[in-house]
């Protein structure tokens, strides 16, 4: 399903006519911001639409939960940052202060991560949910047994029936499918690809030694310990691979175990955090770019490498699935095969050219802006709608 039909209208053209309908307030829900020291994929792409949307003219505010060191409230990027509650009141605490301060605000943007904000039962304003991936099997890494399965069932069963009328955006058609099996209606749900940061470029050379490199939070989900694992078997193959885990996360000491296990200290390097220009750098040096994870709603590390001309060899699983076109722009392999699949393209120098440049040329199709129109154009068709209704 291609985004609402709204000719070749900018951003700043799009924000115009909010602004004429006296819709220019938009509060964005989100678990996490950017500036969180867990923040990930789903922090990048909310910032990335929403200083556009401010230096287009929108008056932003984006609450999330508290976090460590930050300000209550703040100012980044344009737009206006509140952040209050833990990672689990956060929910209650939005929801009851939007309801509070209902004049204040005139859409809303609900960015549900795993648990939902309900904002079809409370917001009566112009709105639209982007969700990024169904969590489906990530439940039981997340939480514990009784947990985890409340969790599933408020995913799966109890919020899709009050979300099927509301307009639900989604960065990729793999995860728009997942939605559709839930029960969300067709027409009602919109993928909207993500896009890439420009300074993510290719440059220099590749290192000499095969070299693989991960990025990522290192959390269960990412399963990093299982990437070892394939690298292990990779190495059987290709004695002088190099593995870069890159992110900071707390399965830290369970891959510093696996590290020992295997004595690879010599070759599987955790880098901790790293700034954006070190990762470009890496990006640019490595052969391939992986992910063992278990669930995605769009690869973003995959693509980032790809602008720098680095193909990927990933778990075949739904997000991968859409930042990666398996055999064109990258190869996708169940987990059990993830070390001989990274070992077969490492050793073949044409194949692994050939796809470098179709994921190169795939790569610079992706761009924040575009991605930024499509998640203002469904809000702005949303306002359109209410104003239809109101008269």
């Amino acid at each position: 399903m291609s985004t609402p039909n709204l000719g070749d209208l900018s951003i700043e053209q799009l924000a115009d006519e909010m602004c004429a309908a006296r819709c220019s307030r938009v509060h964005v829900l989100a678990w996490r911001d950017l500036d969180d020291v867990d923040a990930g994929g789903s922090e990048v792409h909310a910032d990335n639409f929403m200083r556009r949307w401010a230096a287009a003219g929108l008056d932003i505010t984006h609450r999330t939960s508290h976090a460590v060191g930050l300000p209550e409230i703040a100012q980044r990027n344009g737009y206006r940052v509140v952040r209050r509650g833990s990672r689990y009141s956060v929910f209650p605490r939005a929801v009851a202060s939007e309801l509070w301060s209902r004049r204040d605000y005139d859409a809303l943007v609900e960015i549900w991560n795993g648990v939902p904000w309900f904002s079809p039962l409370w917001c009566h304003k112009p709105r639209i949910t982007f969700l990024h991936h169904v969590h489906g099997p990530m439940w039981d890494q997340m939480l514990p047994g009784p947990l985890a399965g409340v969790g599933r069932f408020v995913e799966a069963r109890l919020a899709p029936p009050f979300y099927r009328r509301t307009l639900t955006l989604t960065p990729s058609e793999a995860t728009r499918d997942e939605l559709l099996q839930l029960g969300f209606r067709p027409k009602s749900v919109i993928a909207i690809e993500n896009g890439i940061d420009e300074m993510f470029q290719p440059g220099g050379e590749s290192a000499a030694q095969p070299t693989i490199i991960s990025v990522g939070r290192l959390a269960p989900v990412k399963r990093q310990d299982e990437l070892i694992e394939a690298a292990v078997v990779a190495k059987q193959r290709v004695p002088e691979l190099q593995l870069v885990i890159v992110g900071e996360g707390p399965l830290r000491p369970e891959l510093e175990r696996r590290i020992d296990q295997h004595r690879a200290h010599d070759w599987v390097t955790l880098t901790g955090r790293l700034t954006h220009a070190e990762v470009v750098a890496l990006y640019r040096r490595a052969w391939l770019v992986t992910s063992a994870s278990l669930a995605e709603g769009w690869g973003l590390t995959l693509t980032e490498a790809a602008a720098c001309g680095t193909p990927a060899v990933a778990t075949d699983i739904n997000g991968h699935r859409s930042s990666v076109v398996d055999g064109v722009t990258g190869v996708l392999a169940p987990l059990e095969r993830l070390g001989d699949t990274i070992a077969d393209v490492l050793l073949d120098n044409r194949r692994r050219e050939t796809l470098a440049h179709a994921a190169l040329e795939r790569a610079r199709t992706l761009t924040w802006e575009s991605s930024a129109r499509g998640v203002l154009a469904g809000l702005h068709s949303q306002v359109l709608a209410k104003a239809r209704h109101s008269n």
